[in-house]
């Protein structure tokens, strides 16, 4: 039975913002999901432009059959500041990745990039705590990723970005929170690191540059990506030329998968 044939004036509806949005998996996960679950929802992807951002939040937030939505690039930042409450993931990241919404419209951000990162890298058989990790990027997944891998244990933590301004931010903020972590501000080298993490999104189109010097990466390492398509990115390309473990970015998403369904649902 095709389930769209379900789809009425009851049923619940969220949303997933995204600009490109082409390549995101999570709907058909979600939705297979509710479907063995009997729940009465869909999850729509939708296509916003970082320029439109502001009117389509406030347009969801006046729909009352709109439950929430997921966020991803690039709007996980600057979701946060339509959000009427935040959790506390989310204001130690300055990130958002769901939000839900209450019947009287109230918005609520949360964020489950990093725990998913984590989770997601645990189900590949890795296990993070001791490692010394490279981080590329500083933005919205990059934050929630550094601190779910200080969370769990890792030994030092180095983040690249090409502003270094916002590495040496995201670095302060951690080392509040975790006064024991080894950190340091990196450069495009990702060489003498257990775990490479890319945590950009250099690479999901076509001509991107790459996020480090894939030329120094070591045969050994762990290359993570969070890009989910393509699945095999430069990166990972380069990573396997040079005899690394590979691990693709859709395990983020497998990691966070039921997190994501019980917010939506249960809102929070």
């Amino acid at each position: 039975m095709d389930d769209r044939a379900a789809i009425s004036g009851t049923t619940r509806v969220f949303a997933i913002l995204a600009d490109p949005v082409a390549q995101v998996k999570s709907p058909q996960a979600v939705n297979r999901m509710a479907s063995e679950r009997g729940e009465n929802s869909v999850l729509v992807p939708m296509q916003v432009a970082p320029a439109d951002l502001a009117r389509v939040v406030e347009g969801l937030r006046a729909v009352q059959s709109i439950g929430g939505f997921v966020v991803t690039v690039p709007h996980k930042s600057a979701v946060v500041d339509y959000c009427d409450t935040v959790s506390d993931a989310v204001r130690q990241v300055g990130a958002a990745n769901v939000v839900t919404r209450s019947t009287d419209g109230r918005l609520h951000g949360h964020n489950l990039d990093g725990l998913g990162f984590v989770a997601g890298l645990r189900l590949g058989g890795i296990e993070p705590a001791g490692l010394s990790v490279y981080l590329a990027g500083a933005g919205g997944a990059a934050c929630a990723i550094a601190f779910a891998l200080a969370q769990a244990g890792v030994r030092s933590l180095t983040v690249y970005n090409r502003t270094p301004a916002k590495a040496r931010q995201l670095l302060e903020r951690l080392a509040e929170a975790y006064p024991g972590l080894a950190t340091a501000v990196g450069t495009d080298n990702p060489s003498e690191h257990d775990l490479v993490v890319n945590a950009t999104s250099l690479g999901m189109r076509e001509g991107d540059a790459l996020p480090c010097d894939a030329s120094r990466l070591e045969a050994g390492q762990v290359v993570a990506e969070i890009i989910m398509e393509p699945a095999l990115t430069p990166l990972l390309q380069a990573a396997k030329r040079q005899g690394c473990q590979t691990h693709p970015g859709v395990s983020m998403m497998e990691g966070q998968l039921e997190m994501i369904f019980q917010t939506l649902h249960r809102g929070g």
